[in-house]
């Protein structure tokens, strides 16, 4: 059984050597700039704090009226269900009434 991780551990080494190996040559041709995308990651962090920033100036009143918008539509639909839940338990009611017999009592007696 250890041999078959040893033998993975190694197999899995020279896999990683082998694509280390072939991409020296283009690691090599990269230029020495630090930011792969033109502008340093300072500068991406900075852009992100500053729009930030500005969205939080504004979003505030909007942030509210959204998440009442949306408790507005949750306690509707609640509403709605509850109203529904009610009406079956009233026509269950009806039925129930009706299928009661007058003499139901007296019968219950005689046994």
């Amino acid at each position: 059984m250890m041999k078959i991780y040893l033998a993975s551990a190694v197999l899995s080494f020279l896999g990683m050597a082998t694509i280390v190996i072939r991409k020296i040559p283009f690691l090599a041709n990269l230029p020495e700039n630090k930011s792969f995308g033109g502008e340093s990651i300072w500068q991406k962090i900075k852009k992100r704090v500053d729009f930030k920033e500005r969205v939080n100036r504004v979003s505030g009143y909007l942030l509210l009226q959204k998440v009442l918008t949306k408790i507005r539509i949750l306690t509707l639909k609640t509403d709605n269900k509850t109203s529904i839940w009610l009406s079956k338990l009233r026509q269950k009611s009806l039925q129930n009434k009706n299928n009661f017999s007058d003499n139901y009592w007296e019968k219950l007696k005689k046994k």
